[in-house]
């Protein structure tokens, strides 16, 4: 079954729909998200994608990322996806989206309208080893230490949203 994603202007509006491959080949908008999951610790439970993954194998990143399907709510597709990557879900909250645009040495590129959420749990993921690797918490300024030191080992999203969105997501987990 080809995965679409939904094609977007930058105001988010659906302009059509595309399979996933395709709109990464031609690097055209289309909506993403991604989540944050925090302890209470307020350590940020990273992920590193499986070695299989077709672009961006064994890098770090946020605690999981996907497309919306057709019909599906942001907080929806988050939850579903945190489920299928990371086994476990919790509520999240959407706390800002912004547009990015990251070529890979494949060919390929993501073009997103990406909704960043939020949430919190202390337990234990159960990972899907076909999506995940491995996972570990980190600090936030350990994390944003560790991107400088070493960038290479980041996927080039989550370089991004934490150069761009750093304080937001800082300061939204602090004032929880």
């Amino acid at each position: 079954m080809t995965e679409n994603v939904i094609l977007v202007d930058e105001q988010d509006n659906e302009v059509g729909l595309m399979p996933k491959m395709e709109a990464h080949e031609k690097a055209l908008l289309h909506r993403a998200f991604s989540v944050f999951i925090f302890n209470d610790k307020n350590e940020l439970m990273l992920q590193q994608r499986a070695k299989e993954k077709y672009h961006s194998p064994l890098l770090w990143t946020n605690t999981c990322c996907s497309h919306q399907r057709q019909g599906e709510h942001n907080i929806e597709a988050g939850k579903r996806r945190l489920q299928e990557e990371m086994g476990f879900s919790c509520d999240l909250e959407e706390v800002f989206s912004f547009i990015y645009k990251a070529p890979f040495d494949n060919g390929l590129t993501e073009h997103e309208l990406d909704h960043v959420m939020i949430g919190y749990y202390n337990g234990e993921p159960k990972i899907n080893p076909e999506e995940v690797e491995s996972y570990k918490w980190m600090l936030l300024d350990d994390v944003k230490s560790d991107i400088k030191k070493n960038p290479h080992e980041y996927t080039a999203w989550f370089k991004i949203i934490f150069e761009k969105s750093y304080d937001k997501i800082a300061n939204f987990n602090h004032n929880k």
